[in-house]
């Protein structure tokens, strides 16, 4: 033993260096093999097709020949409003807002949301318990704030921790909320084609749709509300085969003679929406759906006057306006029986959220 320490004392500083920073990567690679494991076996794995709980009550009743008032709004988990840029989108942004700034863009939106007064509507990017929007409980918040609705949640991002980037993104427990004046009489989430695999996928969203059936008095048909959020970070594959099985959805409910709404962030473009706002070089680009691959059945509606979006490469407050980079991402897919009266985006200058609520009005035929 005395000889040991001898020799130990005698060894050269280098060595001893080189031997702690071994040492040292040794332990982050341990570390790091020992969450990828941990992760992988919690990751959130739903079912292609799970029954949603419906919460809450409506105090309407709806029937055919009824005037509808619909809003979709992906309110960015409630802390990506003006002052916020995004790592993602080509900003720097992890944390984007504290809790007192989180619970103001909340008060904001629920206050657009009383003002506009929806018979139904369809929230995206809602945190329930999440790291990054302070733990608050938005669908919790956008419930009582519009009193008696039904309402369903379909999970659609869920992880223990995710690890990237420096600081991480944390916990994260998110969804779509859709709501309802009139009860909902069965909901379910549907799993949309995920591109992503191992381990890219252990950190990405679980991305489906949220369909919410309305019985409609005095006849058997059925309204039918698809709330949905489709595939952003993808190479354009992931999104064309959500978009080829929401199409199939809605064929399915409009060949059984119900009426369809289908709305949210489709993270595309209508082909047949010009769009008054170009896309930079070097910006991130929305993909395109064909409007035509939608047939007779469908009409495919966006707001082409107002953006409802903005990139999050840097913040909005302070920015050149009139150069910044603008999208039409939102909007609405109804089926033909239904009678659009107007699609409008509210200009609201992106203070509580990167997107714009989208309003729609109409008619069951």
């Amino acid at each position: 033993m005395e000889k040991e320490r001898k020799e130990s004392k005698k060894r050269p500083l280098w060595k001893k260096i080189v031997k702690g920073v071994f040492g040292l990567i040794g332990a982050v690679l341990a570390l790091a093999i020992v969450l990828v494991v941990v992760l992988t076996v919690t990751e959130y794995k739903p079912d292609e097709e799970e029954a949603l709980e419906v919460q809450g009550s409506g105090s309407e009743t709806m029937q055919v020949g009824d005037d509808l008032t619909v809003l979709t709004w992906n309110i960015g988990y409630g802390c990506l409003g003006e002052t916020a840029d995004f790592f993602m989108d080509g900003g720097s942004g992890v944390k984007t807002a504290d809790k007192e700034l989180t619970l103001e863009n909340m008060e904001g939106i629920n206050a657009e949301i009383s003002a506009i007064d929806p018979d139904i509507a369809m929230f995206q990017e809602v945190d329930v318990s999440a790291f990054r929007s302070n733990w608050v409980d938005e669908a919790d918040s956008i419930v009582q704030s519009m009193g008696n609705v039904s309402n369903t949640f379909a999970y659609n991002y869920r992880s223990l921790f995710i690890p990237y980037p420096i600081p991480p993104i944390g916990t994260v427990n998110a969804g779509i909320l859709t709501t309802s004046k009139v009860d909902f009489t069965e909901s379910t989430r549907l799993q949309l084609p995920n591109p992503f695999t191992w381990p890219y996928r252990v950190g990405n969203l679980k991305r489906c749709l949220s369909v919410n059936r309305i019985d409609l008095a005095d006849t058997d048909q059925e309204l039918v509300i698809v709330n949905l959020h489709l595939e952003a970070y993808d190479s354009g594959e992931g999104k064309a085969q959500q978009t080829a099985m929401l199409l199939e959805v809605l064929q399915e409910e409009v060949d059984a003679g119900n009426y369809v709404i289908a709305a949210g962030d489709f993270n595309q473009i209508f082909s047949n929406v010009e769009s008054d706002f170009p896309i930079n070089e070097g910006m991130w680009e929305p993909g395109v759906i064909n409007a035509s691959d939608f047939g007779d059945d469908f009409n495919l509606l966006m707001d082409s006057d107002v953006p409802s979006c903005r990139s999050l490469d840097q913040p909005y407050a302070g920015a050149d306006q009139d150069t910044f980079q603008y999208f039409i991402i939102d909007g609405y897919i109804v089926s033909n029986n239904i009678e659009v009266s107007s699609v409008e985006t509210q200009d609201l200058g992106f203070v509580n959220s990167d997107h714009n609520p989208v309003v729609l009005k109409a008619r069951l035929k």
